[in-house]
Parts: structure tokens; C-alpha cells; sequence
């Protein structure tokens, strides 16, 4: 049972610690900081897969505790505290998931901008006054 609880509490460390870098996440988001935001990817992948081989331990302890059938307080007030940090990660993992779209629609419409300004700077009228875009003059290749 002791194991049980030294496992919940380390679990819950690591759900914290997952969501302190979900905060520095959004940070590094927000700031467009690709080089940092690298680094804290790797870190947050080290942290998941040691909240998951936690999470398995767990499982297989829990069960064999529920066949005994001697769920503690304790044990259980854990996992209430494990289930509240997990709902706090994901919904910090939903805010990052949204302005990640929102920065990667910002730079569409920035690539977009960027090509309609392109299209007006090669936009050249032909004999007849008719505007024509994209066409290099005579002799020119590229």
C-alpha cells in the first residue's frame, strides 16, 4: 500500500511539473521562440513518457488493491489530486492546441499578403491598357 502512494505522489509531481511546462508552452508560443520551444518539446515528451510508465505501475497496483479490496482514504484522495492535475494539463493543452492555430493562421494570412503584394509589383498593362500580371519582358528567362 505505501508502494501505492509513493507511486500516486510521484505521479502527481510529474503531472505538476507537466503542467509548469505547459505554462512555459504557451510562453514560448506567444513569443515565437522556435529554438527554446524545441528544447521544452523534448522535455515535456521526457516528462509523458514517465507520467505514462508511472500510470501502468499504478494500474497494476491499484487492481491488485482492488481484488484485496482495501482502498484507503489516502489512496484515494490521490487519485482525486492525480485526476485534477491531469483535467488542468489538458485544458492547458488545449489553450497551447489554439494559439498554435491561431499563430499558424496568422502566418497564412501573412502568406497571403505577401503574395497579393507580389501579384500588384509584376502587375504591367499591355497595349490596350488592360492590366497583365507575371509576365517577364521580351528576352528575359529565369
Amino acid at each position: 500500500m505505501q508502494s501505492l502512494l509513493s507511486m500516486l505522489d510521484s505521479q502527481i509531481a510529474h503531472l505538476e511539473n507537466l503542467a509548469v511546462l505547459l505554462d512555459k508552452e504557451l510562453h514560448l508560443i506567444s513569443s515565437r521562440n522556435a529554438e527554446e520551444l524545441m528544447t521544452l518539446l523534448k522535455e515535456k515528451e521526457e516528462t509523458l513518457e514517465s507520467i505514462q510508465a508511472i500510470d501502468s505501475e499504478i494500474h497494476r497496483h491499484y487492481q491488485s488493491q482492488l481484488s484485496a479490496e482495501n482502498r484507503s482514504e489516502d489512496v484515494q484522495a490521490r487519485l482525486d489530486q492525480a485526476q485534477k492535475c491531469l483535467e488542468q494539463c489538458q485544458y492547458q493543452t488545449q489553450i497551447n492546441q489554439t494559439a498554435v492555430e491561431q499563430g499558424q493562421l496568422r502566418l497564412t494570412h501573412l502568406r497571403n499578403l505577401m503574395l497579393e503584394v507580389r501579384a500588384k509589383e509584376s502587375l504591367t498593362y499591355d497595349k490596350k491598357g488592360k492590366p497583365s500580371g507575371g509576365k517577364l519582358g521580351s528576352g528575359v528567362s529565369a
